[in-house]
Order: C-alpha cells, then structure tokens, then sequence
C-alpha cells in the first residue's frame, strides 16, 4: 500500500487556491488601503487583522458544519465549489472598488472575500486526511504544503509582472489584471479539482484498498484505520473522546499557539528588526526570509518521508529544537553575516519539521467524522497565536528594546517544547501501533 500522489496534488489545489488569494491579499491589501483610500497605519492594521480574527471564528464553524454534511457531492466539496465562487466574485469586486475608488463597496466586498474564505478553508483542508490513510498523512500533508507554495509563488509573479500598470483616468495602480489572474488561478485549481476528485468515489476506493492490506497481513496492517465516509457517523453514534486522548489534543493545541507565537513574532518583525539591529538596507533582510522559505520547500517532502519512520512527535521534537537553537544564537548576534544564511535554512528546516506534522496529529487524535471540527479548531489557535503576538511582541519592542525579539521566539519555543512533552497520542510509529485504538479513529 502506498500514498497515492497524482490524487493528493489534486486534493492540494484547494489549499493552492487559498494560498494564491492570501499572497495577494496580504501584499496589495494595504497598499489599496492606504494609497486609494488614505488610511493611516493603525487603521490599516485593524483592517488587516480581521481575517485572523474572522478565522478563529469561522473556520472551527464551517469546518464542524462540514463533518454533518452529507451530499452526493461529498461533505467538503459543495463548500470548497461555494466559498471558491463567492471568494473569486468579492475578490474581483475589491479590484473593481479599488479603481473606482468607492470605500463603501470595497469594505462590503474585503468582508465578503473573508468570510467566503473562512466558509472553505477549514473543509478544503479536512479533505485531505478525509481521502488519506492516517499513516500516510505527514507525506500527504507535505504535498499539500508544496501545492501551498506553488499558488504563493504563482501570486508573487503575477504581482511582478502585472502589480505596476497604472489607471489612466486616476493615475493610480490599476490592480484588476493582477486579481483577475488570481481569479482564473481559484477558479481553475476548484474546477479540475471538482472534475476529479468525488468524495465518495475516493472514500469507498481507498477503504476497499486499506482492506485488501489488512487482510495480506503486513506488519504495519494493525496501523491503517478505515476512513469515515460522509454521512456514516450520526452525532447519536459518536463517542466522547477518551480523556487522555483530550489531554494530549489540548496540550497539542497549546504547543500550535506557543511556536506560532514565537514564528510569527520573528516573521512580522524581522525586516524591522534587521534594518535597526543588523544594519540591513535596500531590502537585504528579504533574502533571509527567501533562504528559510526555500529550504522548508525543499524539506517538506523528505521530512514527509522521515517522519513515517521516526515518529511525528520525534521530528516536531527536533524542529522546535532547531527553532531554539538558531534563535538563541541569532540573540548574540550584533551584524548580518553571510553565515546567517545557514541559519535561517535551519530555521526553514525546523519550521517544515513542525509544519508537515502538526495537522496530521490533530487529525489522528480526532474521530474521522470530527476531522473538519478539528481542523477549524487547528486554526483557531494557529491563528489567536498570530493575533497575540503582534501586539505583545511590539509592545516589548517598542518600550524595551528590538533586542527582545529573538529571547521573546527562544521563551516561546521552549514552552512549546515543554507542552509537546505532554503529548501522548496523534503519532503512528510502530511502538505505539498497539495502542491506536485509544485514539478514537475509528467509524
């Protein structure tokens, strides 16, 4: 038995769309706000801030929404096919409001695109361990990843090539062409995924396959738990997680908020914090945020690979710890060096390691009928964590010193280090395969 690839590239062209709309979003969103619409920072920031804070709402409620579905089209796709057609149509409505300058129509249609995107996030995500057997969702999770990365990359080309045609009637930044070819991108990657990937079809093919491999007696057979198809588990017929199990979940939960805090910290700080500490001008700092992104790509998939063999709580293990590390060291440091460039590859490393893993732990611990609830829930906290540390991290660097950033990710990292301690379910190595019934996978 093996993962299916060609499948899961298709699943992950929902997570492609998304990630293709939120690198344009975060990119041009302020610029329209403020060269358009003449808003200061702090507005701005409010602004901007509101996708998270509509997320940690939104996605545990469209997610658990989801897990009670149960159409012919499967339980994700009529909100993957929904959100998609009304996040493109506000999308290109904040294009069109951005030309014409109407402040009015541009924040009705910048909150319609966030809650068209918080109705399909957490089900286009759920899809995957939906269609996936569970030891094989860290490789899987790692392709989606990867898929992530190309719609991102996709976004930041278009906003090359097309972000500097100017309006001839306002003499401002004509934007339309670049959101349309976003537009096109959501609304392609929806459509082949639509036209070949049916829920059911898939869902009752990989339980025949998981039942031909339990029955050839492999090693690993006790390991892979049938998938939950739509519509099997009534709310009546589900069980109450096993009180250990939710104590791991919670303690997971908890170490997703400390590393986000300490990650995000150094991401929305760091090109601040390299011109005023490091002396770093003309925009060098971007080459170590490319340096760290490159090599958590190119980490994703062997990482995917090493984790089915060592344990996905081992490798999160060592990316917090490669996270320490290089932020400890990073603390000492006066000066940008050309060495900083190995450093923050580890740091992509270490992030990846975490990343690819995280969500396929959630998952494990949830029941499969509970998967869109938990993935909502796997996002509200991700996404609280990066509402929080903004604020409290800026607080220090603004009445303490810039010099607190690393410390504050080093104190972080090491909390999240010791909650993951408390973790004791979501992983698949072979020495807990006996005990993975107590994880409440089960239909």
């Amino acid at each position: 038995m093996k993962l299916n690839t060609k499948r899961t590239m298709l699943i992950g062209l929902a997570f492609l769309s998304i990630c293709a709309f939120w690198q344009t979003y975060d990119n041009i969103i302020p610029l329209m706000l403020q060269n358009t619409f003449g808003m200061r920072e702090t507005v701005t920031g409010v602004l901007m801030a509101m996708d998270n804070v509509l997320a940690v709402f939104l996605l545990p409620f469209f997610g658990a929404l989801s897990d009670r579905t149960n159409t012919r089209f499967g339980r994700r796709m009529p909100f993957i096919a929904v959100g998609t057609a009304c996040a493109v149509a506000f999308y290109l409505l904040i294009a069109a409001a951005d030309r014409k300058g109407s402040l009015a129509l541009f924040l009705i249609a910048l909150f319609g695109a966030l809650i068209s995107m918080g109705l399909y996030r957490s089900p286009a995500v759920a899809l995957m361990p939906d269609l996936t057997p569970n030891i094989y969702r860290s490789r899987a999770n790692a392709i989606i990843n990867l898929m992530g990365t190309v719609g991102a990359v996709y976004a930041l080309v278009m906003i090359r090539l097309l972000s500097g045609r100017t309006d001839a009637a306002t003499g401002r930044t004509d934007y339309f062409p670049l959101f349309g070819s976003v537009a096109v991108l959501m609304a392609a990657a929806v459509a082949v995924l639509a036209l070949t990937i049916h829920e059911k079809k898939v869902s009752a093919q990989v339980n025949r396959e998981i039942a031909a491999y339990k029955a050839s007696g492999a090693p690993d057979a006790d390991a892979v738990q049938p998938l939950d198809a739509p519509g099997e588990a009534a709310d009546s017929e589900r069980k109450p997680m096993a009180p250990e199990v939710k104590r791991s979940m919670t303690f997971l939960l908890l170490s997703i908020f400390f590393w986000f805090t300490a990650y995000n910290a150094v991401t929305t700080a760091f090109s601040r914090y390299a011109v005023k500490v490091w002396n770093m001008q003309n925009g060098g700092y971007a080459s170590c945020l490319l340096v760290a992104t490159l090599a958590a790509v190119a980490a994703y998939v062997p990482i995917g690979h090493l984790s089915s063999r060592l344990g996905r709580k081992k490798v999160i293990f060592f990316g917090i710890a490669l996270l320490i590390f290089c932020y400890a060291v990073a603390s000492f440091v006066t000066g940008f060096a050309f060495w900083l460039n190995v450093m923050f590859a580890i740091i992509g490393i270490g992030w990846a390691s975490i990343n690819v893993n995280s969500y396929p732990m959630v998952v494990e611990m949830s029941r499969g009928s509970d998967i869109g609830k938990f993935t909502g829930t796997y996002y509200t906290f991700s996404m609280a964590a990066q509402i929080f540390t903004p604020i409290f991290s800026g607080f220090l660097l603004e009445h303490v010193s810039y010099r607190t950033l690393f410390p504050y990710a080093v104190v972080f990292s090491c909390i999240a280090f010791l909650t993951m301690t408390q973790v004791k379910h979501g992983d698949v190595k072979p020495e807990m395969r006996k005990g993975i019934e107590n994880f409440d996978t089960e239909e």
